[in-house]
């Protein structure tokens, strides 16, 4: 036999039909070439495949207990040898969970992600925008995107880039209060913005650096969400600080005033993790490496 693999095709197809004509229809052969395989296969076996007469074919016992191992044979084959093309979207298949913090950015992020992944209709994103760092294990997740000072050592992790926060005022409360003289007179005349922990229920510090930590007198405003307490900047209620990338479009087009800017405020870091796991789907480090191409293009525009 030649091609062995073409003969058990022939076989299984028999095994199924039991017509030699309708086999060879099915394989787009003549009905002799039919015959002269499965001759070939019974003399190479030393055994009869099929009982025949002029009006019926049954596989013998042999033939019953070949059949299965030729069917396996084929599909190991099958399986070795899928395009390469085909076998990525087999791999693509299924859902991939993915939290970050809840930015207006992420619609543009989202829409560059579901772009790159449109070559892949049976992949699932399960995004959710939550300021919280979900647990991996009760919550499933697969990827997460997040600001801190140091990332956990129990995860794979893609630094994005270093994210500062800024002090900033709208020229309307400036015009009413004054550019404040120090840090001290800020802390004391100067009403501000506090973002809730949603952990806690608190707001959070307003750290600048490791030496220094602003203790306003006056919180006028409270939110867990950074864009509801942006607008109080804006309206000119309150002082903010806030992150770099939110609040620099706003002191570019002159609605808002940076504060103190020979102060050196700390840096955090913007990074990309997944969970280390013994075997990680083939999806999810897909996924991982696109976002973290779009989250530094993203980020170095702007």
């Amino acid at each position: 036999m030649n091609n062995r693999f073409e003969t058990l095709k022939v076989f299984c197809s028999l095994a199924e039909t039991l017509q030699f004509k309708e086999t060879a229809n099915r394989l787009a052969i003549s009905p002799p070439v039919v015959t002269r395989l499965i001759a070939e296969l019974e003399d190479y076996l030393g055994e009869s495949l099929f009982q025949r007469n002029t009006r019926q074919v049954h596989l013998t016992d042999f033939g019953e207990q070949f059949l299965p191992q030729a069917q396996q044979l084929l599909a190991d084959s099958e399986k070795l040898f899928i395009p390469s093309k085909q076998r990525s979207q087999a791999e693509m298949n299924g859902i991939v969970r993915i939290t970050a913090p809840s930015w207006r950015i992420n619609d543009e992020i989202l829409a560059k992600l579901l772009t790159a992944l449109s070559p892949y209709p049976d992949l699932i994103i399960d995004w959710r925008d939550d300021m919280n760092k979900l647990d991996v294990v009760s919550h499933r997740i697969d990827i997460g995107v997040r600001i801190g000072l140091e990332p956990d050592p129990n995860f794979i992790v893609r630094k994005i880039t270093d994210i500062g926060d800024m002090l900033v005022a709208s020229p309307t409360l400036l015009a009413r209060l004054g550019r404040p003289k120090s840090l001290e007179d800020l802390e004391l005349r100067f009403p501000f913005f506090a973002q809730i922990n949603p952990a806690t229920g608190r707001a959070w510090h307003f750290p600048l650096n490791q030496e220094r930590t602003l203790k306003p007198h006056h919180i006028c405003f409270q939110s867990t969400d950074i864009y509801s307490g942006l607008q109080a900047v804006l309206r000119g209620n309150a002082v903010g600080l806030v992150s770099d990338f939110i609040a620099k479009p706003y002191v570019q087009t002159g609605e808002l005033c940076q504060l103190f800017t020979d102060v050196e405020i700390q840096k955090w870091q913007l990074f990309l993790y997944r969970p280390y796991e013994t075997i990680t789907p083939q999806r999810v480090i897909q996924v991982f490496k696109l976002l973290e191409e779009i989250l530094k293009e993203f980020f170095t525009d702007k």
